[in-house]
């Protein structure tokens, strides 16, 4: 896929993110989105991937096929769902802002172009695609500006889709530990990430699990953006504790780590 360059605009201060779980935190926004960055290896080592369940459900609300597809994934990051889409068949690039993502995708995904640039300023000609994606990275734009240039790149009947892949907190494990990280930084309680109310999105939720070793589980909660930021005496001593639970828990070292993947869907 070929796209013409725009001059980037001045970059302005994001949105604050509304997520919460391992994601949440009191440091700021912006810290945090660039705090991937010096992590990018421990990200596509640990992070989970998506089921197969999940593509199924964005052709379903988009109307279209995942093959053939002219696809944007934004905040691409190490390529998790961006070599999933390729894998459907959709001919797809990437959209990165970070040095050590945008470093790590191309050592993990040589075949699939990359280009720098982020939501609220896609580097993408207008009216070029069929599909506009965002895995887990939508809560880093400011919609004021990330809908205009989503309805820009899109051809009309495009559509763009948001996904959020959380842990299932109706787990009676999941939900104790995810008590204990919101203790550890303050955060509230709702996970709720709000979606442009100018948009009329189509949601859809794809449970899903995967079985790991506990040290893989410790990883992946280390690799989201509030630890990164708290650093590395205070994250270690979560972990620590984290261990010596989750060891009388799951005695054979396998985590049996269960999921909801949240997706939205509009036509803009």
């Amino acid at each position: 896929m070929t796209t013409a360059p725009r001059t980037p605009a001045p970059e302005p201060e994001p949105a604050p993110e509304p997520g919460a779980g391992p994601a949440a935190g009191p440091a700021p926004v912006r810290t945090r989105a660039r705090s991937f960055d010096a992590a990018a290896a421990l990200y596509a080592a640990h992070r989970p991937g998506y089921p197969e369940e999940l593509f199924d459900a964005v052709e379903e609300l988009s109307g279209r096929a995942l093959r053939g597809a002219r696809v944007a994934d934004v905040g691409a990051g190490t390529g998790i769902a961006t070599g999933l889409l390729r894998a459907r068949g959709a001919e797809v690039l990437a959209v990165e802002p970070g040095d050590g993502m945008a470093a790590e995708f191309r050592r993990a995904h040589p075949g699939i172009p990359l280009v720098r640039g982020d939501g609220d300023r896609l580097p993408l000609a207008g009216a070029s695609l069929d599909l506009l994606t965002y895995a887990q990275a939508w809560h880093w734009t400011d919609p004021a500006r990330s809908v205009p240039e989503a309805r820009r790149v899109l051809r009309p009947g495009g559509a763009l889709a948001l996904w959020w892949n959380d842990a299932d907190t109706t787990v009676p494990w999941i939900a104790a530990q995810d008590a204990r990280i919101r203790a550890l930084f303050g955060a509230g309680g709702s996970t709720f990430r709000a979606l442009p109310p100018e948009l009329a999105f189509t949601t859809r939720q794809v449970p899903w699990s995967r079985r790991v070793p506990l040290d893989a589980h410790l990883a992946n909660l280390a690799s989201h953006s509030a630890f990164l930021v708290l650093g590395g005496t205070a994250t270690a001593e979560f972990l620590t504790a984290e261990r010596t639970r989750l060891g009388r828990l799951f005695p054979g070292g396998l985590v049996e780590e269960q999921y909801v993947v949240t997706l939205a869907v509009a036509v803009p």
